[in-house]
C-alpha cells in the first residue's frame, strides 16, 4: 500500500479523531516537499554543480533548479548571478513517493540513527530535517560520487500548529527520537 493511499484510508481517519476536528478538511496533510543543497564552492568548483544536479534528480526524480546568488559577497567570493545551490519542490504523487522512500529506506541507513528530532518544527507544522550525507538513499552508488554533501529536506503540511504536524508526520511513520 502507497503512502498516498495509507494516508487517505487510515491516517486521515485516525488524526480525524485524535485531533478532534469536525471536518475531514480539517485534518493536516503533506502540501509540498522540497530538497535544497546549498554549494558554497559552486563559486571556485564548476563540477559540484554538475553532479549535485545530477544527485537531487536522481533522488527525487524531478528536475533540478540552479539558485543563484542575490547579492555579491567578497568576502565569500561570491559575486551576484553567480550558481550557489540546487533546490527541488515536489507535489502530489512524486512527493508521497519521496516521504516513502525517506521514511522506509533512507533514514535506517543513517549510521547510528537513533531518529530524527522532534524539535525541528517551525512553529506552523511545518517540519525541516538536515541530512548530513547523499549516500543515505538507494538511487546514489558510492563510487559515482565526487563528495560527501547534505541537504535538507522540508517537510510543508497544512497543520495549524507542531503538535498537528507532529502527530500527522508520526502516523505517517516518521521515526522521531523519544527524549
Amino acid at each position: 500500500m502507497s503512502l498516498k493511499q495509507r494516508y487517505r484510508e487510515t491516517i486521515q481517519p485516525k488524526l480525524l479523531k485524535d485531533l478532534t476536528l469536525s471536518n475531514i478538511h480539517e485534518v493536516p496533510k503533506v502540501v509540498k516537499v522540497t530538497v535544497n543543497r546549498g554549494l558554497g564552492e559552486a563559486a571556485q568548483n564548476a563540477k559540484a554543480l554538475e553532479a549535485s544536479i545530477s544527485e537531487l534528480a536522481t533522488i527525487t526524480g524531478q528536475k533540478v533548479v540552479v539558485t543563484r546568488a542575490k547579492k555579491a559577497i567578497a568576502g565569500f567570493k561570491i559575486r551576484q548571478g553567480m550558481p550557489i545551490g540546487v533546490a527541488v519542490t515536489l507535489r502530489g504523487d512524486r512527493m508521497y513517493a519521496f516521504l516513502e522512500r525517506l521514511i522506509n529506506l533512507a533514514l535506517p541507513r543513517i549510521r547510528d540513527f537513533r531518529g530524527v528530532s522532534p524539535k525541528s518544527f517551525d512553529g506552523r507544522g511545518n517540519y525541516t530535517l538536515g541530512v548530513r550525507e547523499q549516500i543515505i538513499f538507494p538511487e546514489i552508488s558510492y563510487d559515482k560520487i565526487d563528495a560527501i554533501r547534505g541537504m535538507d529536506i522540508t517537510i510543508v503540511t497544512s497543520a495549524r500548529n507542531d503538535e498537528e504536524g507532529r502527530a500527522l508526520l508520526r502516523e505517517m511513520g516518521m521515526p522521531f527520537r523519544s527524549n
